[in-house]
C-alpha cells in the first residue's frame, strides 16, 4: 500500500465510501456481484507495455506506408517484410504468436487508443490510465480498485476470510498495480515468485494507543497477518497444478515467466479475479531498431515485441491445455504511443494514440477502428490522432466480462463512455445485444484545407452526439457540439478564423460509434 493510503486509512474507516457521490450501500449488490462473486471464474489479465509503445513499428497501416516513409524513413520496417493481418494491416513480423491469435479468433486490435488532452509524461499519463480518470483529474484510487469497493468497503479489515479466502487481485511483481487501488489499500497482492513464500514473523497485538502510530502500527500487523494467509493459499493453487504448454521460452522472457506463474495459479484454482504483469523498455527514444539491419525488423523494439508476442501465445495455450480459456480474458496498454516522426536518434518520442490488444476465446475477433491517417503533411510533435478512449475498453469490459450495471460503470468511470462489441460467444450481457454491431459515421470534413470555415457533415440517428476540435499533440480545443441530435443528414459550420494555421482534427462520437478526421487550416 501506498503511504499516501495509509495516512487516509485512519480518518477514513468511519467515513461512508462513495462511488461518485453514491454510497456504496446504496448500489445494489445484484449489479455486480458477478465481479466480486468468488464462485464466478471470470478473470482478467492486464499486460501494462511500461514507458510508451510506439504502435507505429508493432501495427503498420499499409495503405498509409508511402507517407509514414517520408517522416520515418530509418525506422520504418521494409514493406515486404512486414506480415499482413489484412490488406491495410500489417504487424511487425516477429509478432507471430499475436499474428496466430488472430488467425485462430482469439485477439481484438483496437486502433488508436488514447484519452482527450494526452498528457505526454511517463507518471502522469499512467495515472490517468490506471485510474481512468480524465486528464485534469487526479484521482487517488484505480479503476479496478473501484469496482472492488463495492462490494469491499471494509477491505483490508477481516480480509481473508470464509467467503474470500483468496486474495483479490495479484500484481506479479515487487509492487501493487495502481489499477487495483482502493480508498483505504490496494486490493491486489504483489508477488514474484509463488516457490519461494516464505511466513513472515507475527506480532500480538494487545493494546495500542489510539494515536497514528497506534494505528500505523494497527495497520502493520494486520498486514503481515494478511499476508501470511494469501501466501498459504497461493501456495497451495500454485503447488497443486503445472504449467501444460510447451510454447514457454526457457529463459529470457520475463512476460512470459510472470504470466506462466498466472495460468498456473489459475490452474490450482486460485479465485483471484485480476491479474497484471508488467513489460518495461517501451521508452524508445534512441536506437529503436538495429540500424544495421537494412530491413529494419531488428533491435530494442522489436526484442520487446517479440517477448510480448511470444508470452501472449503460450500463456493463451496453456489455458486452452488446461481448459481454462473461456475463463480469462486479457488486455494489453501503454501510457501513450510515440509520435509519427521519427527522432535524429533513430528513436521515437513520446506521442498520444497507439492500438491496444485484447485477446482470448471469449473475445470478439477482428480489428476494432480504421487505420491512422498519415498526411503527407506530418508536423513536428504530432502524434496519432484518438480514435477510441481507453475508458470506453474499461467499462466495456466491466459491463459484458464482468457483468456489472452500466449505470454502476458509469459511477465507476466517472461519467460516459461509448460501450463497445468486444465480448462475444460467452453469455454477453441481455440487454446490450445491439451492441454486437460495430457501428459506423460517415463524416466528411470541407473545404479541406480551409482558411475561414469547414462544413462538417455526417448522419446519425436520434442519439447523443458530441463533436470536438482536437489539435496535432491531442489537446481538447473546443466542444462544437455536445447534445442530442435527431435523425437525419446534419451540417455544421465551423469558423476557422481565429485558429492559428496548421493540422487539426475532428472528433465525433455518439454512444456506439466515432470518427476522426484531420484537416489543415492555411
Amino acid at each position: 500500500m501506498k503511504r499516501r493510503s495509509f495516512l487516509k486509512a485512519s480518518s477514513l474507516a468511519t467515513v461512508p465510501v462513495l462511488i461518485n457521490g453514491i454510497p456504496v450501500e446504496a448500489i445494489a449488490k445484484s449489479t455486480f456481484a458477478n465481479f466480486v462473486n468468488p464462485e464466478d471464474d471470470r478473470i482478467l489479465v492486464v499486460i501494462q507495455l511500461s514507458g510508451g509503445n510506439d504502435g507505429l513499428n508493432m501495427i503498420i497501416p499499409l495503405d498509409q506506408y508511402s507517407n509514414l516513409f517520408k517522416v520515418r524513413d530509418k525506422i520504418l520496417l521494409q514493406e515486404d517484410k512486414i506480415t499482413k493481418l489484412t490488406d491495410k494491416v500489417g504487424i511487425h513480423p516477429i509478432m507471430s504468436g499475436v499474428k496466430n491469435l488472430y488467425d485462430d479468433g482469439k485477439l481484438k486490435l483496437v486502433h488508436s487508443v488514447s484519452y482527450p488532452n494526452q498528457n505526454r509524461s511517463h507518471f502522469r499519463s499512467t495515472d490517468i490510465w490506471t485510474s481512468g480518470s480524465a486528464a485534469d483529474k487526479f484521482e487517488t484510487t484505480g479503476w479496478l480498485g473501484r469496482a472492488f469497493q463495492l462490494d469491499h468497503a471494509n477491505y483490508p479489515t477481516g480480509y481473508p476470510n470464509t467467503d474470500y479466502p483468496d486474495p483479490l487481485a495479484i500484481t506479479i511483481g515487487s509492487l501493487v498495480s495502481e489499477t487495483c487501488q482502493g480508498t483505504v489499500a490496494n486490493f491486489s497482492m504483489a508477488l514474484n515468485d509463488p516457490a519461494t513464500l516464505r511466513q513472515l514473523t507475527e506480532a500480538e497485538k494487545g493494546t495500542l494507543p489510539q494515536t497514528n502510530y497506534g494505528y500505523e502500527l494497527a495497520f502493520m500487523i494486520n498486514a503481515i497477518r494478511q499476508t501470511n494467509r494469501y501466501s498459504d493459499v497461493v501456495s497451495a493453487a500454485y503447488n497443486k497444478a503445472t504449467n501444460l504448454s510447451s510454447k514457454y521460452p526457457a529463459a529470457g522472457n520475463q512476460l512470459a515467466d510472470r504470466l506462466k506463474i498466472v495460468a498456473r495459479l489459475i490452474n490450482g484454482g486460485l479465485k483471484s479475479k485480476v491479474y497484471v504483469v508488467n513489460l518495461g523498455g517501451f521508452d524508445t527514444h534512441a536506437n529503436e531498431i538495429d540500424v544495421l539491419d537494412d530491413t529494419h525488423t531488428t533491435g530494442t523494439h522489436a526484442n520487446l515485441l517479440n517477448q510480448l508476442s511470444i508470452a501472449m501465445e503460450a500463456f493463451q495455450d496453456d489455458l486452452r491445455l488446461m481448459g481454462k480459456e473461456k475463463q480469462v480474458v486479457g488486455m494489453t496498454f501503454s501510457e501513450f504511443g510515440r509520435q509519427i516522426k521519427a527522432n535524429d536518434s533513430t528513436g521515437t518520442d513520446h506521442g498520444t494514440a497507439a492500438p491496444m490488444f485484447l485477446f482470448g476465446s471469449c473475445i470478439k475477433p477482428g480489428i476494432l477502428g480504421e487505420n491512422p491517417t498519415i498526411s503527407d503533411t506530418v508536423q513536428n510533435g504530432e502524434g496519432v490522432a484518438m480514435q477510441y478512449d481507453f475508458r470506453s475498453i474499461y467499462a466495456s469490459l466491466l459491463i459484458d466480462w464482468f457483468k456489472i450495471d452500466a449505470n454502476v460503470v458509469k459511477s465507476i468511470m466517472f461519467g460516459e463512455f461509448q460501450k463497445l462489441s468486444l465480448i462475444e460467444g460467452c453469455d454477453t450481457t441481455v440487454d446490450q445485444k445491439d451492441y454486437n454491431i460495430d457501428f459506423n459515421i460517415d463524416l466528411s470534413v470541407l473545404p479541406n484545407p480551409t482558411q475561414d470555415f469547414i462544413n462538417i457533415s455526417f448522419a446519425s440517428k436520434s442519439t447523443f452526439v458530441s463533436i470536438k476540435l482536437y489539435d496535432i499533440y491531442g489537446s481538447e480545443l473546443k466542444t462544437i457540439h455536445n447534445g442530442r441530435m435527431e435523425q437525419g443528414e446534419h451540417i455544421i459550420k465551423l469558423d476557422t478564423k481565429d485558429i492559428v494555421a496548421g493540422k487539426y482534427f475532428i472528433r465525433i462520437n455518439t454512444d456506439k460509434a466515432q470518427k476522426t478526421k484531420a484537416f489543415l487550416k492555411y
